[in-house]
């Protein structure tokens, strides 16, 4: 289960294959952020997939119960339960993704959530550590939204007209209206947060300009006002880990810097709380290593779909949905 030191290769990337064109070749992962995820919708990949079901016997003995079971009675889209099998589901794609289907990345990213199953992929947390310290984060979450901005939500809405997008947002900080930008997907594509008190009005005014909403984080993420958190996070979570460098690039979400100390993944790890995530500055670093085939795996409505990510990399996807048909999985070749 997992890569070994072979595969992970003793260099900050391994060596390229070179392609009738002449160009370096690298293969990147990608560990997408958390959307929507219930049992539902992964139960089956959980109970059947054999890589799934090695990585669940290990939470169970790090956490004394059974995620599964506690994730098919959770209910709550962003819950702890939810969480550690997202997590989960996700390195579970990635060890069926080496495994039979040959996956070899020399980059290696995690969005948002994603981080975490980036950072037990290349090496930076052990499995269980990385298991521990989802769990405790997101009881330590809860407890800091049940206080703190517990008004507060992340609206993710896309095909709005960027210029426009901007004078609206101009609009509301001339009111008073407090509101971040805690992501920037692709053209047009945003997450903000905001107080839900607004939130009718918010997506009003999107629809308005043409745009649309896509869904409703609870509770909120990344954003500078949640500093607080990131400071709680250190002190009571992150002390209790040791965080080593990772045996392959990894890139930052907040700006595609590329992460090879161990210091540096633990800023980034932390970083999620109070800095935005900006997937096109992902896209760009990768591409700047010389990656253009992009492997997504764990559940993902949405990165592999980005026009940033079709028009940059040849995609893959190993995700729930498609982990348990028969033959490899389709590869989607870059837009022209």
């Amino acid at each position: 289960m997992g890569r070994t030191e072979a595969q992970a290769g003793g260099s900050p990337i391994a060596p390229a294959v070179e392609r009738d064109s002449g160009r370096a070749s690298r293969t990147a992962v990608l560990f997408p952020g958390m959307g929507r995820f219930d049992f539902a919708s992964a139960g089956r990949f959980l109970v059947l997939d054999r890589y799934a079901r090695a990585r669940l016997a290990v939470a169970d003995e790090v956490l004394g119960f059974s995620v599964l079971e506690r994730f098919h009675d959770a209910g709550a889209d962003y819950s702890e339960y939810a969480q550690l099998a997202f997590l989960i589901a996700s390195l579970a794609a990635a060890d069926r993704a080496e495994d039979r289907f040959g996956m070899r990345p020399d980059v290696c990213a995690g969005a948002s959530f994603g981080q975490k199953a980036a950072a037990a992929y290349a090496g930076s947390l052990d499995f269980p550590d990385v298991v521990r310290m989802t769990a405790e984060l997101a009881r330590c979450e809860k407890e800091y939204f049940t206080t703190e901005h517990s008004d507060v939500v992340t609206h993710a809405v896309y095909r709005v007209p960027d210029e426009e997008f901007h004078a609206l947002l101009d609009e509301m900080r001339a009111r008073g209206d407090w509101f971040e930008i805690s992501g920037e997907l692709d053209r047009g594509f945003y997450m903000v947060s905001l107080p839900e008190s607004r939130l009718e009005d918010f997506i009003r005014a999107v629809r308005d300009l043409g745009g649309y909403s896509m869904y409703t984080m609870r509770p909120p993420v990344h954003a500078r006002a949640f500093g607080a958190l990131r400071r709680k996070a250190e002190a009571e979570v992150f002390t209790k880990y040791r965080i080593k460098a990772p045996r392959l690039p990894v890139i930052s979400d907040a700006d595609g810097t590329v992460v090879e100390s161990a210091e540096a993944m633990r800023t980034m790890l932390l970083d999620t709380f109070d800095r935005a995530i900006h997937w096109p500055a992902m896209v760009t670093s990768m591409a700047g290593l010389g990656v253009d085939t992009l492997h997504v795996t764990g559940a993902d409505d949405m990165f592999h779909r980005l026009n940033c990510t079709a028009r940059a990399f040849d995609v893959l996807t190993v995700n729930p949905k498609n982990a348990l048909r028969p033959g490899p999985p389709k590869l989607r070749s870059r837009a022209a």
